[in-house]
């Protein structure tokens, strides 16, 4: 049975009919409706007002937890610097000593150096300031999300006359002091540089010098072995008198991809097959002679080609190349000249050599002798074939005092060989030398970055577990107020109203730290663009802050784009050397990328970001939540002692603060130009944030004595 029902029942009888509703009932349902209406929107107002101060108290943590947030952007960016800077420096010492190893370099060098040293100063300098001024922000830090939460708290003030009151305690109360990183390594690379870069300076000179004399010599054997070609050299020679094939005879069309060996196998090739074919033009005695000695000739080329090496590396060379005697007086130092490869006769105890066992007076020998016997015993000459040294030296000199004979172009890769292996007995050891030093210098620097890992600014400020926050919520005015009528009770009032709430940081992969890297940046670019070495270094930089986060690529892009500014082409290949060992060495470290990933403010529940601390205020805001969710009535002395912890805390910290705050000052030295690194802090942080603070302390307790004395609504 319904209210309705039973009312009814209780009626007087003239005022009921079973069958209808009469007109004083009709005007007494009317009554209770607009009674119940007015009734429930005055609770709904009620509730709706009553439950703003929960919302408030949410809005000023997040709003008390945002100034956490802010700083650990700032943190997180120093770090980013720092770690940048290491490996900007370190950069800019491997970089000048590539230019070291390359003469025509060698002032970029310099500058390179110099301004490695001067960003590992700037590092110490930012370092050393930032620590500082983190380190006195984050004591501060308390007060600016006080005054955060207590400014948001008082701009909510509305309807009703209500106004609101807010105090945000930050979770761990107390931030871990920040170190300010260093790294001890870059002493050592500064003075190894120091005491080194002179000398590997001088060694690569010496080197270059060395290797431009090589490099001549052996561009001179490239072009008489087949550089020339289509012209007269040996691979023309080759392939029009011996009719050699491709396989047996190649064509190289650079020097940077030929070698000593290549005319060597030409060679021994070239005298086989002349060997294979040779024969007498006719059958007169003058041809049948120059064919037995061009036979003679050519076998003693194979012979001295067999014993002929070439052993070349990066690092060492060595060669024997024959030189192929081109007139008598070469023959008598030859080994042609010892050998006994010609017929020899005797008659009446006199010898006779001869030119070839054709001879019709050698006819019937069977001993063979040297010229070198015949003109030390002074024999007689043959009068038929009339052979002599001179004859020898003829067959020799036809081919090598013209540049349309073999000999002739063989001889020019003979001494180019000679004089190659000279400079390459003084370009080695000073190119050991130069890398030995260079090798040295970059072992250094991968220890400077290295120590690079463990030279970054970490930061535990107060907040980094949360906030909580607490909001008083009171009114003046009356509940009736816009609804007044006989229906509601009037001047009744909404009293002081408590909320808690609590807020902590998840990570945010938004971009803002990107973006701030991004605006230092633009600040350099504002001064205008910078030339030379000192844009290829603002250049590294950038890639090295902007794009490190995407991975060890970007190193090795910002590396090779420092590199790229200098001239590496040298004969000695110090240069492309070197850029390749510091290129190994920075893509050997995996540095950890610096986390730039912005931090935003959530709504969690207070418990947990009370147990996520053991400090004296989370411990008696946990037992303040026990006994609240005990159903015992609230503890006036937990609450109280609870905010006595707070404004003993708040007192230690009062001081002056600014409203924009220097961190620290950002300057490279060769940039021209210095940046700062502001914190834009909250007004009420330099408007009297320590009456801010005290007044809503106090507001807060005696709002909270106040409802213990009160109905508490369960």
């Amino acid at each position: 049975m319904t209210n309705r029902m039973r009312l009814l029942q209780h009626l007087p009888h003239k005022l009921r009919n079973d069958e209808g509703m009469t007109t004083p009932g009709m005007a007494i349902a009317l009554l209770l409706t607009i009674s119940l209406v007015l009734s429930t929107a005055q609770v709904y107002r009620i509730g709706s007002a009553s439950a703003e101060v929960q919302d408030i108290a949410d809005a000023a943590a997040l709003a008390a937890q945002n100034e956490v947030a802010e700083f650990m952007i700032a943190a997180r960016t120093c770090d980013a610097l720092v770690l940048s800077m290491n490996l900007l420096g370190s950069a800019l010492y491997g970089a000048g000593t590539v230019a070291a190893c390359v003469p025509p370099a060698q002032s970029i060098s310099i500058s390179l150096l110099e301004m490695g040293k001067g960003v590992f100063s700037a590092r110490d300098a930012f370092s050393q300031r930032a620590t500082a001024g983190l380190n006195q922000l984050q004591r501060a830090l308390p007060f600016l999300a006080a005054a955060k939460a207590a400014t948001l708290a008082s701009s909510q003030s509305g309807a009703l006359g209500t106004s609101y009151m807010a105090i945000a305690v930050l979770v761990p109360t107390e931030g871990s002091e920040i170190p300010m990183p260093g790294n001890a390594e870059s002493p050592c690379l500064e003075q190894k540089a120091e005491e080194s870069h002179e000398a590997l300076m001088d060694a690569s000179s010496e080197a270059e010098k060395a290797a431009q004399n090589a490099y001549e010599a052996k561009l001179r054997a490239f072009n008489a072995d087949c550089g020339a070609a289509p012209g007269f050299c040996l691979y023309e020679r080759a392939s029009r008198l011996a009719g050699l094939s491709d396989a047996s005879n190649p064509k190289y069309e650079s020097v940077d991809t030929w070698s000593f060996a290549v005319p060597l196998e030409r060679a021994k090739s070239y005298y086989a097959e002349r060997l294979r074919q040779e024969k007498a033009a006719s059958s007169k005695l003058e041809d049948q002679i120059n064919s037995a000695l061009r036979s003679q000739f050519y076998q003693f080329a194979l012979n001295e080609l067999e014993t002929a090496y070439v052993q070349e590396s990066e690092d060492a060379f060595d060669a024997s190349f024959p030189t192929l005697p081109a007139n008598a007086s070469e023959i008598r130092a030859s080994e042609l000249y010892k050998k006994n490869v010609f017929p020899c006769t005797q008659s009446e105890g006199v010898n006779t050599l001869h030119a070839w066992p054709g001879c019709p007076q050698a006819a019937g020998s069977s001993s063979y002798a040297s010229l070198a016997q015949m003109e030390a015993e002074v024999w007689p000459i043959c009068s038929t074939c009339q052979f002599n040294v001179s004859m020898m030296g003829n067959v020799a000199a036809a081919t090598t005092s013209t540049a349309t004979g073999f000999e002739h172009h063989l001889r020019l890769v003979s001494k180019a060989c000679d004089d190659y292996k000279i400079a390459r007995a003084e370009l080695d050891p000073k190119k050991s030398e130069a890398k030995t030093l260079a090798e040295d210098l970059i072992g250094t620097i991968k220890r400077v970055m290295e120590g690079a890992k463990d030279c970054r600014i970490n930061a535990e400020p107060p907040g980094s577990k949360g906030c909580v926050a607490f909001v008083i919520g009171s009114s003046s005015e009356a509940l009736d107020q816009g609804l007044s009528s006989s229906f509601v009770q009037g001047n009744r009032t909404l009293g002081t109203r408590i909320a808690i709430s609590a807020a902590t940081l998840v990570e945010d992969p938004s971009g803002e730290g990107q973006s701030i890297i991004t605006a230092i940046l633009d600040s350099f670019d504002s001064k205008g663009s910078a030339l030379g070495i000192v844009g290829l270094t603002l250049d590294a930089w950038s890639a090295l802050l902007s794009s490190y986060a995407s991975g060890q690529s970007a190193i090795t892009n910002a590396i090779e784009s420092l590199l790229g500014g200098i001239p590496l082409d040298s004969k000695s290949n110090l240069g492309s050397w070197a850029a390749r060992k510091v290129k190994e060495t920075f893509a050997s470290i995996g540095l950890a990328p610096a986390d730039l990933d912005a931090l935003k403010p959530v709504l969690v529940n207070s418990g947990d970001v009370a147990k996520s601390d053991e400090g004296g205020f989370t411990t008696r805001l946990l037992s303040l939540k026990e006994v609240a969710f005990g159903l015992s009535g609230p503890s006036t002395d937990l609450f109280s002692s609870a905010l006595s912890g707070i404004e003993g805390l708040l007192d230690q910290r009062l001081g002056a603060l600014e409203k924009d705050f220097e961190i620290a000052q950002l300057d490279l030295g060769f940039a021209g130009t210095s940046i700062p690194f502001v914190i834009a802090l909250p007004h009420a942080a330099s408007d009297g944030i320590a009456s801010l603070v005290e007044n809503c302390l106090a507001r807060v307790r005696s709002a909270w004595a106040e409802t213990v004395e009160t109905e508490v609504w369960q």
